[in-house]
């Protein structure tokens, strides 16, 4: 268990002053060719954090241009010593653990200790890939008919543009710039406007770690899509990982159409979490939790719809609402705090509005059910039961701590269920049954898939999903794949020339 350590507004202050918030092109700290800036603020009081400057498309620009100078030299830089950079960054990032938990409470909102856990599963990417470094490998062999050899030969795809969400400011970055550090790729960082101030500190570790000048470009910007969309269109850009609403990413895949990039895209969820009659109740009622409130339900994992068999629907709701119940909103940094606030007051009411129409189309509020009044954007911990097929809580994703509960009879109906969504990221299932656990495999719509756990995220995995919740992976053996191309070269054989009267 953390132990709990007390913050003061002295431990604040020096942190936020210790945290560079320029641009950070070609190796060097500038201000935005504009000189704007834009205002981070608190999600829990309300109050100004630091100013940050606002990139331009100019800015934008000029981040490629440095991007692409460095990419030769980059992925001729031999793997060990890319591997080598990528663990003195997990090091440092270690090191400084509290800072990095501190930095995202005070912008994103999260309680220290979830701050603390993102610390670890964001820094282990750092880990993971600077072992996946000098791994990368090909192969060589002779073709079926003897005529010629094969040699097949992995390659970095080059400049890479990635946007990364608010909700996991940490974790979401390493888990593209490391794979891509891996690779011998180059990359621009635009960091959500909401939580700019985690990138900039990482920024510094790895310039810290000896990350050459062009290899990591940040430009932290209110103006998204006019930075972007110029970039995207560029043929010096190879490819895209974006992680953020299904909405965005379709967009965003039109866009890099025309230049055909190669693209990630980690997308929406809605993620059902399904208590079989035969699940252990305890256990399922403690993964519900940790699926559910991990993040303050601010998460694209979060389960967001609780299918339960009809014979055990009562236990589980029972207990599970008073678990929910024995949660402590308050600001991150308060001892007390068990969940955060929402990141801004749009996220707020959207989750009030979902959970409004749930109740007017006839779900029973069994705890919660309201916005906490007062500075910050807080918002009870809340369980919906009898939510009715058919309602907007159950078909968009809620983002908050809102768990709409409804019941089936058999599993099919379940897996029907289940699978009634144009989402496919995760799913939870708690059963005893085996044979039932490897049906569910073969039968749910998902990317990832949870038996008798609530969470499945583990940067030795492949994070992804499938239909709208996205392309690609992320994490595991697959991870560094997205940042390579195959190339393959035909070789004559190299017997046909040797002399029939050559000498033995």
């Amino acid at each position: 268990m953390t132990t709990a350590i007390t913050v003061t507004a002295a431990d604040e202050q020096q942190l936020l002053g210790r945290i560079r918030t320029d641009l950070y092109i070609d190796g060097q700290w500038r201000a935005a060719s504009s000189g704007r800036t834009f205002t981070v603020t608190d999600p829990s009081t309300g109050e100004t954090l630091a100013e940050v400057a606002d990139a331009s498309p100019e800015d934008g620009q000029a981040a490629l241009d440095a991007a692409h100078r460095a990419q030769r030299g980059w992925a001729k830089t031999p793997p060990r010593v890319r591997a080598e950079i990528l663990r003195r960054a997990f090091d440092l990032v270690t090191a400084r653990a509290d800072e990095f938990a501190l930095t995202m409470t005070l912008e994103m909102g999260k309680p220290l200790a979830e701050s603390r856990g993102e610390v670890a599963y964001g820094a282990e990417f750092l880990r993971w890939f600077s072992e996946e470094a000098p791994r990368i490998s090909g192969r060589y062999s002779t073709a079926p008919d003897g005529a010629n050899r094969l040699l097949v030969v992995k390659r970095p795809v080059g400049p890479c543009l990635f946007i990364t969400p608010w909700n996991f400011p940490l974790a979401m970055a390493t888990r593209k710039i490391a794979p891509a550090i891996a690779a011998g790729c180059t990359m621009v960082l635009k960091p959500a406007a909401l939580t700019p101030l985690t990138a900039l500190l990482l920024t510094q570790v790895f310039e810290e770690a000896g990350l050459p000048p062009g290899v990591l470009n940040l430009i932290p910007t209110t103006s998204a899509g006019k930075v972007t969309a110029p970039l995207i269109k560029d043929p010096r850009l190879r490819k895209l990982s974006f992680t953020g609403s299904t909405e965005v990413g379709r967009r965003l895949i039109a866009d890099s159409a025309e230049q055909v990039l190669r693209v990630s895209m980690e997308l929406g969820g809605n993620a059902p979490f399904i208590v079989f009659e035969d699940a252990d109740i305890p256990a399922a009622v403690a993964g519900g939790i940790l699926a559910k409130m991990r993040n303050g339900g601010e998460a694209c994992v979060a389960a967001n719809r609780f299918l339960v068999h009809e014979s055990v629907a009562e236990e589980f709701t029972t207990a599970f609402v008073e678990r929910m119940a024995g949660f402590s909103a308050a600001r991150g940094t308060e001892p007390q705090s068990t969940v955060g606030p929402l990141v801004d007051e749009a996220t707020r009411e959207k989750v009030s509005s979902l959970v409004a129409g749930a109740i007017e189309d006839g779900a029973h509020v069994a705890l919660g059910g309201s916005s906490i009044p007062g500075p910050g954007y807080f918002y009870q911990p809340t369980v919906l039961t009898g939510v009715p097929a058919g309602a907007r809580i159950l078909d968009e994703e809620i983002f908050g701590p809102v768990a709409p509960i409804t019941t089936f009879r058999t599993e099919a109906e379940a897996i029907t269920l289940a699978n009634d969504t144009p989402f496919g990221l995760v799913c939870f299932a708690f059963t005893a049954d085996l044979n039932r656990a490897l049906r569910l495999a073969e039968e749910l719509d998902t990317g990832m898939l949870g038996i008798n756990a609530g969470v499945v995220s583990n940067p030795a995995a492949p994070f992804g999903g499938v239909k709208q919740s996205g392309l690609g992976r992320e994490g595991g053996f697959e991870g560094i794949d997205e940042y390579l191309e195959t190339r393959y070269v035909g070789i004559a054989d190299p017997f046909v020339s040797t002399s029939d009267t050559e000498d033995d």
